[in-house]
């Protein structure tokens, strides 16, 4: 018996946020912050402008026209798919990138998106982007840092909204304030701190002011002591109420 315990503990303390059960979880964590729902899997066609400066926001995890992301996924979708209708508006997304124009795009550009998500090569090209933008780089520096699922996925989230230099802003103020795990540190702490520094980098935009995907959601799993985010799980977000309460099947 004591055996077994042993092995199951030492399997639990390996699951990572890479896991299908977890990365799912993962996935419907940012959608009830980025969608206001759960459905990750139905946010493909997304578009609008959100009016934070950023041009469109739209898919999975919220590309933006003037963050140079939604820029890269159309490119690399339309290298794959030359015959999309996305790919006319590439002149007009870069002339636009760094911008929150709209100029060339419009109505014409959304309606061009939506017909496209409708595709599965232009929603697998999402999550691929996904992966390689957002999920690998912060999964891989989390587990380097030696956090567990939460930290991993307080990483992933803070990369999908403030891309990689705004992350390592936060990581920076974070390592000012408590050592990470795998520098001596303990976890709770380091999360602690991590969250603290994303709450103020959040708040320098008029847009991000509203910081309750870190405060009624993160940090009530901290607190909660739901480090490997396992089910139940229950938060809020923009005042909106949410909840896990098993397994979810793997949409990924």
């Amino acid at each position: 018996m004591v055996a077994w315990i042993a092995m199951r503990d030492a399997s639990a303390a390996t699951v990572t946020l890479r896991d299908p059960v977890k990365r799912e979880i993962a996935m419907e964590l940012v959608a009830s912050a980025e969608n206001s729902t759960l459905a990750w899997y139905e946010r493909y066609d997304y578009i609008e402008d959100i009016d934070d400066g950023r041009g469109y926001t739209g898919g999975l995890v919220g590309f933006t026209s003037g963050t140079h992301d939604m820029l890269m996924l159309i490119e690399r979708y339309t290298a794959e798919v030359p015959e999309s209708t996305l790919a006319a508006f590439l002149p007009a997304l870069r002339a636009v990138d760094g911008t929150d124009s709209h100029d060339g795009l419009g109505e014409p550009f959304e309606q061009a998106w939506r017909a496209e998500a409708a595709e599965p090569a232009f929603q697998q090209a999402q999550r691929d982007e996904v992966d390689r933008l957002y999920f690998e780089p912060a999964v891989s520096q989390a587990i380097e840092d030696g956090l567990g699922v939460l930290g991993q996925f307080a990483y992933f989230d803070a990369m999908v909204m403030h891309g990689d230099s705004g992350f390592a802003d936060v990581r920076t103020q974070a390592l000012r304030a408590q050592a990470t795990p795998a520098a001596g540190g303990d976890e709770r702490d380091y999360l602690s701190a991590f969250l603290g520094a994303r709450v103020v980098e959040m708040k320098k935009e008029e847009a991000h002011e509203d910081t309750s995907r870190v405060d009624t959601a993160q940090r009530v799993f901290l607190d909660e002591g739901s480090l490997p985010l396992d089910p139940p799980l229950r938060w809020s977000v923009y005042g909106d109420p949410f909840e896990i309460l098993s397994d979810p099947p793997s949409r990924w």
